[in-house]
């Protein structure tokens, strides 16, 4: 399952992916916004996904808002969430092999629609190289106090 979420920044690049989600028969959970016409705050949205993510161990996330980097600020806050902010394909397969990203962040202002699914494409596709020092680093992450 694949969680979404976006505030009214990302809400139209939220659009644009769940239409590919659709196409590739993708099933997902659209936590909103469900409009652009209101202004409204990014950890609305954030907060439902990433505690989705947290407690399911194949899930994966999508928040989307102007520059990305609030969602992942607010998504991070959770244990277990491993959330990246990416700008391009090849950071989003390192985010993949490199650090088992399950949540991607994505910047509205800034990312073209294309660029955006094809950097969501290529992080789905990717799989976790899972090294002993990669598994090793997630591990002392994870026992950090909150």
């Amino acid at each position: 399952m694949i969680y979404l979420g976006a505030d009214y920044a990302g809400y139209k690049l939220k659009e644009a992916v769940k239409q590919y989600l659709d196409k590739k028969k993708l099933k997902y959970q659209d936590f909103g916004t469900f409009s652009d016409k209101n202004k409204n705050d990014f950890p609305e949205f954030a907060w439902p996904v990433a505690k989705k993510v947290a407690h399911s161990k194949d899930a994966k996330g999508i928040l989307i808002c102007g520059t990305g980097i609030g969602m992942s600020i607010a998504a991070n806050r959770f244990k277990k969430v491993r959330a990246a902010l990416v700008f391009k394909v090849k950071e989003a397969r390192f985010a993949k092999t490199h650090d088992n990203a399950n949540i991607l962040c994505l910047a509205a202002w800034s990312t073209r629609k294309q660029v955006a699914l094809k950097i969501i494409n290529t992080w789905l596709k990717t799989p976790f190289q899972a090294l002993a020092r990669r598994v090793r680093r997630f591990k002392k992450v994870d026992q950090w106090p909150t």
